[in-house]
């Protein structure tokens, strides 16, 4: 029996859309990056780039629990005494709210050139709205995924 190992030819990409309203961050962003790396699909090939397109829409609307909505991010500009930080709500409630779930997802796929091609495949809004209606993304309910998973 022969490993099976997909070519470029052989992956059939999809647009799929994810409501992130009232979803909890960390489940969102590894389902996400379950999709960007393609996990999902039986042809599974780690080499390759076999995931989705994914469209996050509501991305200001994402759940935060516990205390990490007052967790401090740190960035330096480089300069002496240059480290500056903000609070994931602040970000969530700033002009780019859609940066923590874009920083999450990016920090569940791995560090290297394959994972930086499939973060062009995600595309994130803070809105309802998107201007990918062309290529017909199909729905994909993520509250619904959650409930079927925990236990009680």
């Amino acid at each position: 029996m022969k490993t099976y190992s997909a070519t470029p030819a052989d992956i059939d990409k999809k647009w799929i859309v994810i409501d992130a309203e009232g979803v909890v961050l960390g489940r969102l962003a590894s389902i996400i990056a379950m999709r960007l790396r393609g996990k999902h699909k039986p042809s599974f090939t780690p080499s390759q780039d076999m995931g989705d397109n994914v469209i996050v829409i509501n991305a200001d609307k994402v759940q935060v629990t516990g205390n990490k909505r007052e967790k401090p991010n740190y960035w330096h500009t480089g300069y002496p005494g240059g480290i500056k930080s903000r609070t994931t709500g602040q970000i969530l409630e700033g002009e780019h709210p859609e940066r923590v779930v874009m920083q999450a997802v990016k920090r569940m796929l791995p560090s290297n050139r394959l994972a930086r091609r499939q973060m062009t495949n995600l595309r994130v809004y803070a809105g309802t709205e998107h201007p990918h209606e062309a290529q017909s993304p199909e729905v994909l309910d993520v509250k619904s995924m959650n409930k079927k998973n925990t236990r009680v």
